[in-house]
């Protein structure tokens, strides 16, 4: 299939800059696949829309303030130059960098901006010096592998220090101190997210007490959000793109919930195409069952994908020719989908990770 089949033109004044002020006050599309109609609902009716016995899976990683602005290490003012100011310009502009994944104790990778000049070797410092990225190896589209050390030792208190809420680049604006709050599940539990899985952000603890309240039963896995989710297609046939790994685990207790319910004919209704894709993972590799663990995964779900466990999908709206649109669309139809976007937009829906959301039934 061709990235271009995956495109859709949606208004810039759709796309949510902000959070409501009640996360349950979203508005909430129902698509039922089997009959091919969609409705108008509002998130805080999800307890009535699902059935007694339905099992919601939730991802509970937590997003930390993974995206860091510093500058390179400056050298003497001798070796600069008064008369170089190319040079210092080079020295003192302001680099970016996102912290995505972590591969050991102290090294990450990282996406870098600007990147294309930055050597190996050279030192990134943020705040007044309190902590450090040395760049030690260099990969495509400004990834990089970085090593961080901070004064005193204690890297993680810096990043939090220092860090800003990795906020999507179609937030046209700084992140601010409630984004820390707004931009994270009131479920999270597992730190190493640089993005939330935006679809629990809609729930409250009332709507969770209703929903217990009318018997629908819960579990949590992990999948720490990371390139895999929000990396680009830069393919024309998306069979080509290659997902980049990302890390989950799912406890030995979520597992025997999600066989039990499955045993049992109920639905597993999954809350966010993170949790769709180590689900889907793990039943592949399992003969379609759950067994505990933690890995890595780099599932590329799209059209003709067959779906093991997942029986219902919350979600919110997707980017044009992304891959969280590719995997909702093999879950519903590209034409279903399409559909459903296009009455999303003309009914006047927010869009993306603080807008509204979708229940696929």
């Amino acid at each position: 299939m061709l990235l271009k089949e995956f495109d859709y033109q949606l208004p810039p004044e759709l796309i949510a800059q902000d959070p409501l002020t009640e996360r349950d006050a979203s508005r909430l599309l129902v698509l039922d696949r089997a009959a091919a109609t969609c409705a108008d609902r509002r998130f805080r009716e999800l307890p009535e829309i699902l059935c007694p016995g339905d099992l919601l899976v939730f991802n509970n990683t937590k997003v930390f303030p993974a995206r860091l602005l510093g500058r390179r290490r400056g050298i003497t003012s001798q070796k600069i130059g008064k008369h170089n100011p190319a040079l210092r310009q080079y020295l003192t502009a302001e680099i970016e960098v996102l912290l995505t994944r972590q591969e050991s104790e102290d090294t990450w990778q990282a996406l870098v901006h600007p990147g294309r000049k930055l050597r190996t070797g050279e030192i990134i410092v943020f705040g007044d010096g309190e902590l450090e990225a040395e760049v030690l190896q260099r990969g495509e589209y400004g990834v990089r592998l970085v090593r961080l050390r901070a004064r005193g030792g204690a890297v993680e208190a810096a990043v939090d220090r220092l860090g800003h809420v990795p906020l999507p680049p179609y937030i046209r604006r700084p992140d601010e101190p409630a984004d820390r709050a707004a931009y994270q599940t009131i479920y999270a539990k597992r730190r190493g997210a640089v993005a939330a899985p935006t679809a629990g952000l809609h729930f409250s603890a009332r709507v969770l007490e209703a929903l217990r309240a009318r018997g629908i039963d819960r579990c949590e896995i992990t999948l720490h959000v990371g390139l895999g989710t929000f990396q680009p297609v830069r393919t024309e046939r998306i069979e080509n793109h290659r997902m980049e790994p990302e890390r989950f685990e799912i406890s030995a207790a979520a597992a025997a919930a999600i066989n039990r319910a499955r045993d049992e004919g109920r639905r597993v209704v999954a809350v966010g195409t993170t949790v769709v894709r180590a689900l889907e993972h793990v039943a592949r590799a399992h003969g379609g069952r759950m067994e505990p663990g933690r890995g890595d995964t780099s599932l590329f779900i799209v059209p003709g994908f067959e779906f093991q466990v997942t029986r219902a999908l919350l979600t919110n709206f997707h980017l044009p020719q992304s891959t969280l649109l590719m995997l909702v669309c093999a879950f519903a139809g590209k034409e279903l989908i399409f559909r459903a976007y296009r009455h999303a937009v003309e009914n006047r829906y927010r869009f993306y990770s603080y807008g509204d959301c979708m229940l696929i039934v």
